[in-house]
């Protein structure tokens, strides 16, 4: 048995049981009671499950819906959409995959005897979009491993500092201690910046808009079942399907939005207790450093505004997919844009007039990279056999992370002057946003003073 397979077959059952695992074993050691730790894994597992089940009943209604769209429009885009989960079984098929946990853990390790950072990262699941990038910049190099582990090296280093960078702002936001994520789709957050920034100098976008202040204004409107309820009538209306499915889609996305907030608190009871004792045991051994525990995206799946924006999301996603020059995929399977979510629910603080109009702008950034993405992907698939794709077709994903970062990356291996301009450039904006959050009020109080 080779090593990859051996890292696939521990990874198989899922994040729900690996990263579970992971964190009842960090809080023996840690210091923390067999009873709590594993009541710390239960509730993770409860977490992780319950966002899988919610997510997938979304996926699956939202699916037929959307290609009811591309009929009612007579869309006929090339590009077949597997979402997240068929380029995750694409990439962990690939022969050097298990080289990547290597990297991932090693860097980290580095960086914090170094004092460059003081997260550590405990998502080990998502290793796979390192894989995936490593692969395209092998693919665009020519196959060069040095290329490909280099510039993955740069991701690893990148998610990290995101992991630094965003643990104030979501211990703020849902009350964790020393946790964040460290999951690359938070650096959408860095290319939305100049826009936000402009945000702070236009006054209606100074106002504190979540859903408790939307809540005092509109009242029963606001409320994430009702906004769901009132999409989903939006949505199937546009797809014009039979009065009886809009009804039925509607009260689907009604429940899934009020279930959603209700799931993700159990990542607050687990990690809340694992965040305090893992605080506790580094402070007794690491003077005068904080250390942090980097997971996946879901623990700040109780925001209320963030499936908000999701949900309307989805139709700047399909409007867009049917104007854009150029475009050749029609989003299905990643209809729903954790990125666009995530990276905008962090670096607004969770503004919702804000991250619905950034939702709405850099939705094109996407579309245009799943198109870029579409011979690669589909060229991977067919090496690895880890998906059936159809002669004459091309797979991609709609929603993939940090588009504009591998795209660069993909063109820095074939010498492009402005891949290189545009890298310097996006890791400038990186550091020009993570000193400007870094000085920044928390988000409880930054639209108090900016109004």
């Amino acid at each position: 048995m080779s090593m990859n397979e051996i890292v696939q077959m521990i990874l198989s059952p899922g994040a729900q049981v690996v990263v579970p695992i992971l964190i009842i074993i960090l809080g023996l050691i840690f210091r923390m009671s067999a009873k709590k730790a594993v009541k710390t894994g239960s509730d993770l597992v409860i977490g992780f499950v319950g966002m899988s089940i919610l997510i997938g009943v979304l996926v699956d209604q939202i699916t037929p819906i959307t290609k009811q769209l591309g009929k009612v429009t007579g869309l006929d885009l090339p590009a077949v959409d597997v979402g997240w989960t068929g380029a995750a079984a694409i990439s962990w098929a690939w022969s050097l995959a298990f080289a990547f946990f290597a990297l991932t853990i090693g860097i980290n390790i580095l960086m914090l005897l170094l004092k460059l950072t003081d997260t550590i990262n405990a998502d080990m699941w998502n290793v796979w979009g390192k894989v995936l990038t490593g692969y395209i910049v092998y693919y665009m190099s020519g196959g060069s491993y040095l290329w490909a582990f280099g510039l993955t090296a740069v991701q690893v280093i990148i998610e990290l500092k995101l992991g630094d960078l965003w643990e104030p702002t979501i211990s703020d936001m849902f009350g964790y201690q020393s946790t964040t994520t460290t999951h690359i789709e938070s650096f959408t957050a860095v290319i939305m910046y100049p826009v936000n920034r402009l945000m702070d100098f236009i006054p209606i976008f100074n106002k504190e808009i979540d859903a408790k202040s939307l809540k005092k204004k509109i009242g029963l409107l606001s409320e994430p079942w009702a906004m769901g309820f009132i999409i989903g009538m939006l949505i199937g209306l546009l797809a014009r399907i039979p009065f009886a499915q809009v009804l039925n889609f509607a009260t689907y996305m009604l429940a899934i939005m009020a279930l959603f907030p209700v799931v993700a608190k159990y990542f607050q009871s687990a990690l809340s207790p694992f965040g305090a004792a893992m605080s506790k045991f580094m402070k007794a051994r690491f003077k005068n450093r904080n250390f942090s525990i980097g997971l996946d995206w879901p623990i700040v799946g109780q925001s209320s505004e963030l499936w908000v924006t999701l949900t309307i999301n989805i139709i700047f996603f399909m409007g867009w997919a049917m104007v854009l020059p150029g475009n050749k995929v029609l989003p299905f399977a990643g209809i729903i844009n954790y990125c666009l979510g995530v990276g905008g629910l962090l670096l607004t603080g969770g503004n919702l007039l804000r991250m619905i109009v950034l939702s709405f702008i850099y939705t094109p950034v996407f579309l245009y990279g799943a198109t870029f993405l579409a011979p690669i992907l589909t060229n991977m698939g067919k090496l690895t056999k880890a998906i059936d794709i159809p002669k004459g077709s091309m797979v991609t994903w709609s929603s993939i992370e940090i588009p504009e970062l591998r795209i660069i990356f993909a063109y820095m291996t074939q010498g492009q002057w402005w891949a290189y301009v545009g890298f310097v450039a996006l890791m400038g904006l990186f550091a020009l946003m993570y000193r400007h959050i870094k000085k920044s009020p928390l988000p409880s109080e930054r639209y108090k003073e900016l109004s």
